[in-house]
């Protein structure tokens, strides 16, 4: 495969790409999304992704071409001058990928599945998903008003989590219900002790948890249908916990009863 240079900012294909990277919701017109880093390529290779697009820092191409080529559509290469101002990271990396998604509405209804409810902050939501990856969690869903998924900011933050989740943005609450799965939704004041739970009647699996707005919490929406509210024991005596330590107690649990049961 020959690679192509890259020498000015003013190449289109170099122009193309500085937008994409800037643009968090690009990807929901085109299906295209930029990653930075070998780490987060090489998370994506294992996990059987393909590069539409790898782009390789000058200094490297010797060095690298050969282990990447089987794995991208294009290779391009370009002076680390021109990475550079082309990352958003403190110290740019060498390689950065372009992949392709599936977008789609339609979560599967037999997933364990975690569910954004409007969150904000794009380091809750990666650190989630990453979360819900190590606790056996196959599926995100988020509701609509919640942060991009595949914004390079939760990207980032889930760590090459993504590459092993299926992820359905803007999905209805309605159509979260009629997956027909047990809907477990974290509340500071009311509900079931979490450990209560997992001492006595359990936690079902496969099952939906839904995680809310880091402020505002789960919406009430949620409760047109059939819910199980659960709560975290804070004998401390804090309002609330961070939405992504909640959330990372509760998949453990999840996770914990599961391997018991098995």
């Amino acid at each position: 495969m020959a690679i192509k240079h890259i020498s000015s900012k003013n190449n289109t294909i170099y122009r193309r790409l500085r937008l994409a990277l800037r643009d968090n919701n690009a990807y929901r017109a085109d299906n295209l999304v930029w990653i930075e880093g070998e780490h987060l390529c090489q998370a994506a290779v294992e996990q059987g992704w393909r590069f539409k697009e790898l782009v390789l820092s000058d200094t490297k191409v010797a060095a690298e071409s050969l282990r990447w080529l089987e794995h991208a559509d294009q290779v391009l290469s370009m002076p680390e001058s021109l990475m550079q101002a082309l990352s958003q990271l403190p110290s740019s990396p060498w390689v950065l990928a372009c992949l392709e998604i599936g977008l789609s509405t339609q979560p599967d209804p037999l997933l364990p599945t975690v569910v954004l409810d409007h969150l904000q902050d794009p380091g809750n939501a990666g650190s989630i998903l990453r979360c819900a990856a190590a606790f056996g969690f196959k599926q995100i869903i988020t509701t609509s008003g919640t942060v991009a998924l595949w914004s390079q900011k939760v990207i980032r933050a889930a760590m090459g989590s993504h590459f092993g989740l299926k992820m359905y943005e803007s999905v209805a609450i309605e159509q979260v219900h009629a997956m027909g799965l047990p809907v477990l939704v974290t509340d500071v004041h009311q509900g079931t002790l979490l450990h209560q739970r997992t001492g006595q009647a359990g936690l079902p699996w496969p099952c939906v948890w839904v995680f809310g707005h880091e402020g505002q919490g789960i919406s009430p929406e949620w409760f047109a249908g059939e819910c199980q509210r659960i709560r975290i024991a804070q004998p401390g005596g804090q309002e609330s916990l961070n939405v992504a330590a909640a959330a990372a107690i509760c998949l453990h649990a999840s996770a914990v009863e599961r391997i018991e049961k098995s």
